[in-house]
């Protein structure tokens, strides 16, 4: 077999891995795992409007990990330049991806207007990408060719995320997509590995361990009376499948056994609001934890409180409406959608606050916050930050380094004899390597883009 990575090497978004593989008669066959978007400060980026490093017609499929736009956004791309196989990925993923991808075409058309950004594809592009996806369930084998097996396992990361197994050759190996943290209460666990040669993971979070998750609700918690208390508006950025989920989880929790209070939240993002919905409809894949069934509706995904603005003059109401109050927005690395909006009347207020609950890709407004940025620029005007900006690290829908250590060891007590770090930062990947090497006592090599490595 041979991969060559042609994104998430270097960095974390864009996943696309090239593989070869012979099947038993000794007929090559080319497959792609994953066909993500760059994601930086506009979805256009300069990356994202380049020719692939291989031609997409020969690619023969593509195995898709999860529906987030870094492993899915350039699917409607390779499509329009040729690629007309199947795109194999679970059934949740399948409806998911299409919410994904509608939401970044029209951030684009935004972007468009606002910037002068070319557009990476059409609805016509995307609508085509939904005809060719083929759902599976988890654990059905796909026999691309004789010698050549493939399976989807839970990697408990979003809502019908996998990673993917490839028998052929002789040889096992695996490909993380994202791996899920620990004790999500609304996911199964990641699958444990049975054995594998080689494991493809990676390393987003490879260089960091999270606070406890117990600790999460109570920091959540803080943060919502500091609200309540200094009468202003507290912006929650997030992504709109699984951490938004997640968040409203946690805020039922609260708001039904800890807090009494008639403060406002709102779910100003119609792509969150369309996923849940998604998410309801697959609840056969979610893990309900015990206080679900003390809600009088069994719905954790809603409350009294909570209200969702679908169409536009629905959100402009939340700037009508009185402090103290919470929103949630995407996107979640704060790079366009309505959130951009929220960012500008929440950053000068010193009363307000804004959380954040996932990584943030280097380049994007939202790094830029994180890492203590006195002053944005955001749609060309320049923003003074006087906003608190905090951060809950354990809401990353992300393992961290203790959580792939373990997963990265069988089940048969053997260790790969090679692993691959991909979708990660420089630092992240060297240091993560460095401590599987001295963990795992195997061989571990940060990938390089573009660079075919044999397996």
């Amino acid at each position: 077999m041979k991969l060559t990575f042609h994104g998430a090497a270097g960095e974390v978004t864009g996943s696309c891995t090239h593989v070869e593989v012979k099947d038993s008669g000794g007929k090559i066959h080319n497959i792609l795992i994953d066909c993500g978007m760059f994601q930086g400060e506009r979805m256009c980026g300069t990356k994202n409007m380049v020719e692939f490093g291989f031609d997409p017609k020969t690619i023969e499929a593509i195995f898709v990990t999860h529906p987030h736009a870094d492993h899915t956004g350039r699917l409607p791309k390779i499509v329009n330049m040729g690629f007309a196989g199947p795109v194999y990925m679970t059934l949740p993923a399948c409806a998911l991806t299409s919410v994904v991808l509608e939401d970044a075409r029209h951030i684009m058309e935004e972007n468009t207007k606002r910037c002068g950004d070319p557009q990476l594809y059409t609805a016509q592009d995307v609508e085509k990408v939904a005809t060719m996806c083929k759902g599976i369930n988890y654990h059905q084998e796909i026999m691309m060719a004789p010698g050549i097996r493939l399976m989807f396992h839970d990697a408990g990361h979003v809502l019908g995320s996998a990673y993917i197994s490839i028998e052929a050759e002789g040889k096992k190996i695996i490909f993380s997509g994202d791996v899920g943290n620990d004790d999500v209460p609304i996911l199964p666990d990641t699958e444990p590995i049975s054995r594998a040669d080689v494991v493809v993971c990676e390393s987003t979070y490879g260089n960091r361990e999270h606070e406890p998750m117990a600790m999460r609700r109570q920091k959540l918690k803080e943060t919502i009376m500091r609200t309540m208390n200094g009468k202003g508006m507290l912006l929650i950025p997030a992504f709109s499948i699984e951490r938004t989920q997640e968040l409203l989880y946690e805020l039922n929790q609260i708001l039904l056994h800890e807090v009494k209070t008639n403060t406002p939240i709102f779910l100003d993002s119609p792509m969150s609001i369309r996923a849940t919905e998604i998410y309801r409809h697959f609840k056969q894949y979610l893990r309900f934890d015990a206080p679900i069934f003390s809600d009088p509706d069994r719905d954790f995904f809603s409350f009294p409180n909570l209200r969702e603005t679908l169409t536009v003059d629905e959100s402009k109401v939340i700037n009508e409406t009185k402090n103290p109050k919470i929103v949630i927005a995407g996107s979640g690395m704060m790079t366009g959608g309505r959130v951009m909006h929220h960012l500008t009347r929440c950053l000068p207020d010193a009363k307000s606050e804004l959380l954040i609950i996932g990584y943030q890709a280097r380049g994007t407004v939202g790094r830029k916050l994180y890492e203590g940025a006195k002053e944005v620029t955001i749609y060309g005007q320049k923003i003074a930050v006087k906003a608190r900006v905090s951060a809950i690290g354990s809401f990353s829908a992300h393992g961290d380094k203790n959580k792939l250590t373990r997963w990265l060891q069988p089940e048969n007590g053997k260790n790969p004899t090679k692993i691959f770090l991909n979708h990660g930062d420089p630092d992240a990947a060297e240091s993560f390597a460095t401590h599987l090497r001295h963990t795992l006592r195997t061989e571990v090599e940060v990938a390089g883009a573009g660079k075919e490595y044999g397996v």
